[in-house]
């Protein structure tokens, strides 16, 4: 029979001790082989304890690494038999020296893997429940679980890492723009509804009953009126809010690098604002972008790859066939406004079940089926819908797209929005699918010429595409008035690997243009004097030519991270549902509070 051995729990060496005037000497990632012999104090969290018998051992992590610590009975044993009590996410203070890691025991992955610390004597900071997962990169948790737990998820190396670099990415834009002489302003949080765009969140004003305020979605009335008041150079890294229906890239609040000057063109603004994100590169990943970006109108975007922010990493562009199927005894490509067709090439290897799935992908932009045709190794065409088409069409087709054995062709057919979307989501499909895109390169891409207006079906009128303060391109200013969905903006927005990163515009500068853009948009002068009072005081004062550009700070970081979502690299982020998990807001407020701001309770339904 075997002797049962009852282990301690170690409960009388857990007792938390004050820091004192213990001062750390190191971060963790600091100590290496060039500290050999020092004595170093290091603090931190406990990653991993393994216990050897005779040595135990801790991976001590904070923000910046992990390092090793040796406790060892024979150089101390009172600290040694109180480690016993260490467990994972304790917190630690340990004063030791440095000496290398025996042979076979390096770790070349690490900064540190070279040391070790063989603890003097150390303290128990604090002691810490079993968390609910565990914190290392490779988290199997549900982000759910993670965002409710934000404060721990945050202690993981990789997400510490993404905050490391978004401070060194804020702190180089800052350097840049300020050698430049721009100057860093902050405008109101608490401003005015003006509802051109998404909704506005409202706040309710106590001291003016029954009036409200709205959180800004950016400050592009402020940044305006600071190149009026002659401020010349703008800037700030500035909180925004939409209150919108959300999808996975988007939060309702979020972060802008703002930036705006006096006495400038498009080209001028174009150049400041590509050499600032190659020196931000250059200076947080050590990456070096091209000398000058290449640029593509949006009207050549939307043709070869059917949305405006390109991801041309890799090929695959759009190619239209509605000319082929004019008159075509296939109705339903005869009747269609856009056909267009995704050629893939050794795309014939998918099966039947991934097309499936991604026809119901398809669907989630308006699309009712996916068309298809694979290039069988002998030539000859596979589909449902080859027997619908003449001899001519498919001979048109093969020119057009010309298709090898072991493609296939995707098709979509109807309205020019629904078969953009669709075939331009499938597109980025198609190449993870097929491993076309380098996930370590960088393609930056200017996107320009965009419409000035776009028309809206459910208001029935046209809308500003970006802002009614976005200036139209030179000589098109009658065009606002005789074919509005043909002018041309001022416009210019940089892409990069499919993302919009940034995007800005000259802007209206005279009263007259601001008129007639404002008629263009159905916008009379009550409604604007209304809405955009003060706009329309500033420009009788002479306002200076100006423009501007606003950078998402989140989706650049994001992508500098290489990290695929805006969530990983913001520290306290909203659901797709718009809520915090962690703090449970939104939430109920009191009715005293409710009734200070003359809001009443609203009465709940009964079951």
């Amino acid at each position: 029979m075997s002797e049962q051995i009852e282990e301690r729990d170690y409960d009388e060496y857990r007792v938390i001790e004050p820091l004192g005037d213990w001062k750390r000497t190191h971060n963790c990632n600091q100590i290496t082989a060039a500290n050999l012999g020092e004595k170093v104090l290091i603090m931190g969290w406990v990653q991993f304890r393994r216990d050897h018998g005779g040595l135990i051992f801790i991976d001590l992590r904070d923000r910046e690494g992990l390092t090793q610590v040796v406790f060892s009975p024979e150089h101390n044993s009172e600290a040694h038999e109180r480690a016993h009590a260490i467990r994972s996410e304790y917190v630690v203070a340990i004063k030791g020296e440095v000496r290398e890691r025996p042979d076979g025991m390096r770790n070349p992955n690490l900064t540190t893997g070279d040391i070790e610390i063989v603890v003097d004597e150390w303290k128990l900071l604090n002691t810490s429940e079993t968390p609910p997962f565990a914190i290392e990169d490779r988290s199997d948790a549900s982000e759910m679980l993670r965002l409710k737990y934000r404060f721990l998820d945050l202690r993981r190396p990789v997400l510490a890492k993404n905050f490391i670099l978004r401070n060194k990415a804020a702190q180089s834009v800052r350097r840049y723009l300020d050698n430049l002489g721009f100057l860093e302003i902050e405008t109101p949080v608490l401003t005015k509804s003006t509802p051109e765009g998404a909704r506005d969140f409202l706040v309710p004003s106590r001291m003016n009953n029954g009036d409200f305020y709205a959180l800004p979605q950016s400050p592009q009335l402020f940044k305006q009126m600071l190149m009026v008041s002659g401020m010349d150079r703008y800037f700030q890294i500035v909180k925004c809010f939409r209150d919108e229906d959300l999808r996975a890239d988007r939060q309702p609040e979020f972060t802008q690098i703002d930036i705006e000057m006096s006495f400038v063109n498009e080209e001028q603004v174009m150049g400041m604002a590509e050499e600032m994100v190659r020196t931000v590169f250059k200076e947080t990943i050590e990456t070096e972008l091209p000398a000058a970006f290449p640029r593509m109108t949006y009207a050549d975007a939307m043709r070869d790859y059917g949305c405006d922010k390109p991801d041309v990493r890799f090929e695959l562009k759009l190619q239209e066939a509605t000319d082929i199927f004019k008159g075509s005894d296939f109705k339903v490509f005869a009747s269609s406004e856009l056909i267009k067709i995704l050629r893939v090439p050794n795309g014939a290897e998918l099966s039947r079940k991934e097309i499936d799935e991604y026809t119901k992908f398809v669907e989630i932009y308006g699309s009712k089926g996916l068309a298809w045709i694979k290039v069988k190794e002998d030539g000859e065409w596979q589909s449902p819908i080859v027997k619908f088409f003449s001899e001519e069409e498919c001979t048109k087709l093969r020119e057009v797209t010309n298709c090898q054995p072991g493609d296939i062709l995707f098709f979509q057919a109807g309205a020019a929005d629904i078969v953009n979307a669709a075939l331009a989501a499938l597109r980025i499909k198609m190449g993870e699918r097929f491993e076309l895109i380098d996930e370590s390169a960088f393609a930056p891409l200017w996107v320009t010429d965009f419409p000035l207006l776009e028309y809206n079906p459910d208001e029935k009128r046209y809308v500003a595409r970006h802002h009614p303060f976005t200036s139209p391109q030179e000589g098109q200013i009658d065009e606002l008035g005789e074919k509005p969905a043909e002018a041309l903006a001022r416009a210019y927005d940089l892409v990069m690997n499919g993302y919009e990163v940034g995007g800005g515009s000259i802007r209206i500068h005279t009263p007259e243009m601001q008129q007639k853009m404002f008629a263009a948009l159905g916008i009379n002068e009550e409604e604007a004097r209304a809405k955009f009072g003060f706009l329309m005081d500033a420009l009788q004062f002479g306002a200076p030519p100006h423009g501007g550009i606003a950078f998402g700070l989140d989706r650049l970081i994001m992508i500098l991270c290489g990290a695929k979502s805006i969530r990983d690299v913001i520290a306290f982020p909203k659901t797709q549902k718009a809520t915090c998990l962690m703090t449970e807001a939104p939430a109920g407020v009191s009715a005293t509070q409710l009734r200070e701001l003359g809001i009443r309770l609203r009465e709940k339904k009964e079951a």
